[in-house]
């Protein structure tokens, strides 16, 4: 029964038992204020009128492109926290709550800052051209920060399950699992606060908008290992199932 199972489940997530199948009402609420977080990024809420403004409202695409692939991540931590722990309890309301108000707060620093260093890019007109370069360095501070604040929010969330790892019955494996899963929070939450204090720093805050390419090849890096390591805690589970 548990091989049949594991043909729908990715690498990572195999042996996770998965606590929360039904979908309550702080999901509901997540998802709904999630939705409203994702209505507030379009690019227009007015239909184009002429050909030139389809074509001006096509330009910011890109830039909606990645905002909202970064708001799809955040959900999909929340979601995939959601269905392995099913948690309820006031703490987790509270920490959910706290995360859905910073991602609402998040939105603008994220789709200004996005409009402006990438719709230029495809030949659009940036929101505040003029922007002096102290202004564009406190955006860099708002949006490292609200990055930073963002995630560690979830990290909180992983923390609290891993504190009730014994009443939630986690395998070692699942135990295994949390643990990197916190740690992969903190490398984000790191990295977020690094770049919002090198945007403070004139003469390295060029460096600030860079430092999140980082995250690629660390995170990759990361998540090889933990695959490496994970293999002993699967290879234990298969035997105590066969």
């Amino acid at each position: 029964m548990l091989r049949g199972s594991r043909s729908t489940q990715s690498q990572d997530t195999i042996g996770f038992r998965e606590r929360g199948r039904e979908v309550n009402r702080l999901e509901s609420f997540s998802d709904a204020v999630f939705g409203f977080a994702l209505t507030l990024l379009v690019v227009s809420l007015d239909v184009p009128k002429t050909f030139d403004d389809l074509v001006a409202t096509m330009r910011g695409f890109p830039a909606f492109a990645l905002c909202f692939l970064f708001l799809a991540l955040i959900w999909n931590g929340h979601y995939r926290f959601c269905r392995r722990y099913g948690l309820d309890d006031g703490m987790s309301r509270f920490l959910t709550c706290v995360m859905l108000f910073l991602v609402l707060f998040y939105v603008y620093p994220l789709k200004f800052l996005f409009n402006f260093s990438i719709t230029g890019l495809f030949g659009g007109s940036a929101p505040s051209a003029t922007m002096t370069r102290s202004e564009f360095s406190t955006l860099l501070v708002i949006y490292g920060l609200g990055f930073a604040a963002v995630y560690l929010s979830q990290t909180l969330l992983y923390l609290h399950a891993y504190r009730l790892r014994d009443a939630l019955e986690l395998t070692e494996l699942e135990k295994f699992d949390t643990r990197y899963q916190i740690f992969r929070l903190v490398t984000l939450v790191g990295f977020g606060l690094i770049a919002a204090l090198l945007a403070c720093i004139p003469q390295v805050w060029n460096w600030s908008s860079l430092v999140y390419i980082l995250l690629f090849p660390i995170l990759r890096t990361s998540r090889m290992i933990h695959r490496r390591r994970r293999a002993p805690y699967l290879a234990r589970l298969d035997s105590q199932h066969s």
